[in-house]
């Protein structure tokens, strides 16, 4: 949109607010505020000094020259966003001198009459930069600002419709470098011993403390501002004509010479795609990468310096394919970002699905000439449909679009029906307009917003003008709403006349009607087929024209496997399917199947014991490697949710002589690092335990499967939460093992919560009250899930309701994915209706739980209310809603 337009639009709307001061001034960045700033403020720039000093007790000093032109008719005072403005900020100044200014909650009020409407204006701010998305360590350091989290640390107008060109200053300790968003104009040499392959011509020695400075980048909003400072060697490569590098901390040499080729090869293949499909080149001056230990997140996009979390790019001999997919889907992810939120960034928060979606909806393409071997659409199947269901089925389902009133909320917005319920809707609307109006429509959107903001109208009025369906209406109910259709599938007719008849229900009981196309496969004895194509659109329709001479045994809904709902067969057509799963030819329909029969054992239609025992059979004739590590997880987390004890007891020697069966047949590295991962999870008895313990010490092996390092620890974990009785000894010896400084850290960090000791595990607990403690997130959610494995749920039902009370102080210290993660890790181990209870009597007890907050609970919640009511008996818990 035009911004003198947009202007016309806003002020009057806002010219109500102009006896406040300022308008929408409150705790965070407030929308109010956010569209008086976006109406009034334009052509914004900084220029970031910072003197990082080598003690990370010491706090970061440093100044900011911000310039802006500034037009308000209102003459209403400017606001800059930084958090405690009382204590950090040393001085405001400008051209004419110093600058009146006053602290209003987590904002810098500046008086209008220090400056000139219509025109470029300075100001300049000098501070104490807040640590809190600095993510500060010994040997480094890195910003993390996404979603609000630039003014935690900066003087900033802190919203993404405000984009500015950053220029970076840096002084950093000697023996460190630097990376950030523009190319780097001036800097020391690189030390030697951080120098890797293709930088020896760029390494040199140098005393003292370093300044590096940075060229300004193209313009970008303050959640993409970043930059890295520390002990990172650095990796050079040259691919299609373009400069890459990469900056991470392994010390092992050769994991780092295993993968480099092919990471460096992946960005690079990556991009050349994004480039071909857009039709725009790659919008940005240069493509770094940073692969940081404890990231908190698979990764993050900041354009000119990547950040990767870095055991999802450096990865072991024993990686599965699914690993390795995993890993070009991610830098896959962060690629597209370039020009899916980076080029063309959302204009506020409640749309940053959309630059989610476009990111997973391009990635799953272009993974594909990389894993020629690979069913992509089953790929598509299984990296979406069961996370994106294990939210949409609970009673905090929420809608892909969200509103926001407040920035320090956007955190609350993500998760699973971002980035695995989006894609899914994407891929259905691109089979309503058609593969090549798709990529014409998301070009043009590009085109029509680069370097700016747009929102999910934008696309969706490019894509409505060149097809006659109806896409506003698809939009409100798979963008809008929540929740997923209830579809049963039922046979109706007479021999020599059957026909399928599909009913579609709204689980929420809205009376709602999701569109979409179903494809219907039917067997007949031993052999299926396509039956129908169909757009169900009605609460009940009924398909006489399919109908066949001979009953099918069964009909499954989902035969492209991009269909989305809970798909509901009869009793004897779910048995018959049951039976007949894994003879199915088709790998796409043999896993479409087992998420319909999953959600029947999820609703208490199917027992978990006869569940479990299908899927074991189906894994020892199952060829395709997805589908193993699907069936894998499918025995696994039945075994441990939906099996009691003495259940377990009974047949774990039986089901760990079946994985190693598994693991030893297994042809390939990669396989038999599936059913390993798969036999190391659900070891029990004795003998299953003394293997572990045997190749922990290296006194066994897996033939054709070499273990890692971090093999080795995950063994250590493995025995420390199965109590062996010299648990200590196991760990000091893992623990002297480890020799990167970054992975001996994190298992210093977890090891209490490993300990036999339950007071030693309680004193772990405890100090996650404090959340200094709690920095590190990915360390303290590997910590909680040690505490509590299911083996220990008695002893952890103790940390349910403190961790529950934790939630909102998680939420306001923690990023983005944490509260979620917390919780998950929190409630995910057990099933008993002790714990069950707990968490019920959490909800009941805070009616003033933030919604968002209220319906992450519920989310994570959902597999324990679940579990409780199958493994107990309780069936019609299921039906409960809070």
């Amino acid at each position: 949109m035009n911004r003198s337009f947009a202007t016309a639009l806003v002020l009057p709307l806002l010219a109500a607010c102009a006896d406040a001061t300022p308008a929408g001034l409150e705790p965070g960045v407030s929308r109010v505020l956010a569209e008086i700033r976006a109406a009034t403020i334009s052509e914004v720039a900084y220029h970031v000094r910072l003197d990082i000093p080598a003690d990370r007790a010491v706090a970061v000093e440093g100044s900011i020259e911000a310039s802006f032109v500034w037009n308000d008719p209102e003459s209403r005072e400017i606001v800059l966003d930084f958090k405690d403005p009382e204590q950090r900020v040393r001085s405001v100044s400008n051209e004419a001198g110093e600058v009146s200014w006053r602290a209003e909650f987590d904002h810098i009020v500046l008086d209008p009459d220090d400056f000139r409407a219509g025109e470029e204006n300075r100001v300049e701010i000098e501070f104490e930069a807040g640590d809190e998305a600095l993510n500060r360590n010994d040997e480094f350091l890195y910003t993390l600002f996404v979603p609000d989290r630039a003014h935690f640390s900066l003087p900033v107008f802190d919203q993404p419709d405000l984009k500015a060109r950053v220029s970076w200053e840096l002084t950093v300790p000697e023996g460190w470098v630097a990376v950030a968003n523009g190319p780097a104009e001036s800097g020391p040499p690189v030390p030697p011993e951080l120098a890797g392959e293709g930088m020896a011509e760029n390494a040199g020695d140098s005393t003292g403390p370093r300044t590096y400075t940075f060229a300004p980048s193209r313009p970008i909003p303050t959640y993409l501002m970043a930059f890295a400072a520390g002990r990172f060697t650095i990796e050079q490569a040259e691919r299609d004509g373009r400069r890459y590098r990469m900056y991470h901390r392994e010390t092992d040499t050769g994991k780092v010479e295993r993968n480099r080729a092919e990471i460096f090869d992946l960005v690079a293949r990556s991009m050349a795609w994004m480039e071909d499909y857009t039709g725009i080149d790659y919008p940005f001056e240069k493509y770094d990468f940073v692969l940081i230990p404890p990231f908190q997140y698979g990764g993050m996009e900041h354009p000119g310096a990547v950040f990767y979390r870095a055991s999802s790019l450096f990865l072991d001999e024993s990686a599965t394919q699914n690993a390795r997919m995993g890993r070009a889907s991610l830098i896959a992810h962060e690629t597209a970002h370039m020009w899916f939120g980076d080029l063309v960034t959302m204009r506020w928060f409640d749309d940053v699905w959309t630059k989610e979606v476009f990111a997973n909806f391009l990635a799953a393409k272009m993974v594909h000439p990389s894993f020629p071997e690979v069913d992509h659409d089953l790929r598509f199947l299984l990296a979406h449909h069961p996370a994106a269901y294990g939210v949409d089925r609970t009673a905090g389902a929420n809608p892909v679009r969200q509103p926001l009133e407040n920035l320090r909320e956007a955190g609350t917005l993500y998760g699973a029906i971002i980035y695995q319920k989006a894609p899914i809707a994407m891929r259905q609307l691109e089979l309503r307009v058609g593969e090549r109006l798709m990529q014409v429509g998301l070009q043009r959107y590009l085109e029509n917003h680069a370097y700016g903001n747009a929102a999910w109208p934008d696309l969706i009025a490019i894509l409505d003008e060149r097809t006659p369906a109806d896409l506003q209406a698809w939009s409100r109910m798979w963008v809008e709403e929540p929740g997923r259709p209830t579809l049963r599938v039922t046979i109706e007719g007479e021999p020599g006349a059957w026909s399928p008849v599909v009913e579609q229900s709204d689980p929420f009981g809205r009376g709602r009607l999701w569109p979409q196309e179903l494809l219907l496969v039917e067997s007949r004895g031993l052999r299926s087929r396509v039956a129908a194509s169909l757009e169900v659109s009605e609460a009940r329709q009924s398909f006489p024209r399919w109908a066949g001479r001979v009953e099918p045994r069964w009909i499954l809904p989902n035969g492209r496997g991009v269909e989305y709902g809970l798909f509901v067969l009869d009793d004897p057509q779910l048995y018959r399917l049951l039976e007949d799963v894994a003879g199915i030819p088709s790998p796409l329909l043999r896993g479409a199947a087992w998420m319909v029969i999953r959600d029947a054992l999820l609703e208490g239609q199917l027992e978990p014991a006869v569940v479990l025992d299908r899927a074991l059979f189906a894994l020892q004739s199952e060829t395709d490697e997805q589908l193993v590590g699907m069936l894998a997880g499918v025995v696994t987390s039945t075994w441990w949710s939906f099996l009691t004890p003495e259940q377990r007891s009974e047949r774990a020697p039986a089901l760990e002589a079946a994985f190693r069966s598994g693991m030893a047949a297994a042809e390939t590295a990669s396989l038999k690092a599936t059913w390993y991962q798969g036999w190391r999870s659900l070891v029990v008895t004795d003998e299953g335990i003394d293997r572990l313990r045997a190749l922990w010490a290296g006194d066994d092996s897996i033939p054709g499967l070499p273990l890692a390092e971090q093999d080795f620890t995950t063994l250590a974990v493995d025995l420390a939460v199965r109590g062996v009785p010299d648990v200590d000894a196991v760990l000091d010896e893992q623990e002297a093992r480890i020799t990167n400084p970054d992975r001996r850290e994190r298992f210093a960090f977890i090891r209490p919560a490993l300990s036999p000791d339950e007071a030693e595990r309680e004193a772990f607990f405890a100090s996650l009250a404090d959340a200094d403690r709690r920095e590190r997130e990915p360390w303290v959610i590997s910590g909680l899930s040690a505490l509590t494995h299911p083996l220990r749920q008695e002893h952890a039902l103790q940390f349910l309701r403190p961790g529950l009370d934790l939630l909102e102080e998680i939420q306001a210290t923690g990023d983005i994915f944490f509260p979620g993660r917390w919780l998950d890790a929190l409630i995910g181990g057990h099933q008993t209706p002790e714990a069950s209870a707990v968490v019920a009597a959490f909800l009941e007890d805070r009616p003033d739980l933030p919604p968002r907050l209220k319906a992450k609970v519920l989310q994570s919640y959902d597999g324990l209310r679940r579990a409780a009511a199958i493994v107990h008996g309780d069936t019609d818990g299921l039906t409960r809603t809070f």
